[in-house]
């Protein structure tokens, strides 16, 4: 981890400091770079909403603001390394994994569970939350990212099934590259933290910078995670028994479009 200098916010209460030297670059911003690279979850959010709005069901609405939440708790946490800022990233982070299991979930065009669904999700986030929000040190760190991860990897685990069964070259493609956008960020998430003295102590001392790592995880979750949360609409709307299509604003963003299946 970085070594902890006292800014503008004061000594860092947070239960993790990232390999990111605090207040490099402004005496009011502790992690310069990470705070930054969350904006890339904010925009993706809002880019989502734009491009979807009266076109997907207010469940992927929502989860296109809870991203744009999660990005905001995120510049809230890295500027400050306030434990209760970091609570403002970590909790949303949580409450938007669960959304996804819903979503990918209840899948059918009727309800396929019931109440219970709803009810057990929400005691795995009350339970969750009294975890993350009530423990410290290692501990804490430890809590939130089985936690975090357990709803993550069963959410991947769902997406690739989608992607299995689907045949849409277009969808496919973007699975591909929303699950090499997801791998990658978890690749250097990892490094940032394994290897964080190299990076941050290491490479300087050799005239090389650090690379950021940490940074390059919100950049490419916030891609991975656009491309995922796509295919699962372009499945949803199939479901409601509509003719999805991928276009491309700009040439270059995709966003998903449903079609009447039969001309009326």
């Amino acid at each position: 981890m970085s070594e902890p200098i006292s800014g503008y916010w004061g000594a860092a209460t947070a239960t993790v400091d990232w390999c990111e030297t605090n207040y490099a670059h402004l005496s009011y911003v502790s992690e310069f770079f990470n705070s930054v690279s969350s904006l890339a979850m904010v925009l993706a959010g809002v880019l989502g909403i734009a491009l979807h709005r009266g076109m997907l069901e207010r469940r992927f609405l929502l989860a296109f603001t809870m991203l744009s939440v999660v990005g905001l708790g995120s510049i809230a946490f890295h500027a400050t390394l306030l434990f209760q800022h970091q609570m403002m990233d970590e909790l949303p982070m949580l409450y938007l994994a669960l959304l996804m299991v819903y979503i990918l979930l209840e899948n059918r065009p009727e309800r396929r569970f019931g109440p219970w669904l709803p009810l057990a999700l929400l005691g795995y986030a009350v339970l969750a939350t009294y975890l993350t929000a009530f423990s410290r040190g290692q501990l804490q760190f430890y809590l939130f990212q089985v936690s975090f991860a357990a709803l993550e990897f069963f959410a991947l685990a769902r997406v690739y099934l989608i992607h299995r069964r689907g045949q849409d070259v277009q969808a496919r493609r973007v699975f591909q590259l929303g699950m090499g956008a997801y791998a990658l960020a978890i690749t250097v998430w990892l490094s940032d933290i394994r290897f964080c003295s190299t990076l941050n102590e290491t490479l300087p001392a050799h005239g090389i910078p650090n690379p950021q790592f940490h940074a390059w995880w919100h950049v490419l979750v916030s891609c991975g995670f656009y491309a995922l949360l796509l295919v699962i609409a372009h499945d949803r709307l199939k479901t409601l028994g509509q003719m999805p299509r991928l276009h491309f604003a700009a040439g270059v963003i995709p966003h998903v479009r449903g079609y009447p299946s039969s001309p009326p």
